[in-house]
């Protein structure tokens, strides 16, 4: 789950929320939208394997 940030930059967020924090877990802060789908596809991957 990817949001912009108000600095322009894109955070890329879990897809479910922390349960101890009861916020969504942040993954990565990138400068553009696509190096941001990019690492979303690999933390994916990586969950399955």
């Amino acid at each position: 789950m990817i949001r912009k940030l108000k600095s322009g930059q894109y955070r890329l967020y879990s897809r479910k929320k922390d349960p101890k924090t009861g916020r969504r877990r942040n993954l990565g802060t990138f400068k553009s939208r696509a190096a941001a789908e990019k690492h979303e596809r690999a933390v994916q991957y990586f969950k399955h394997h």
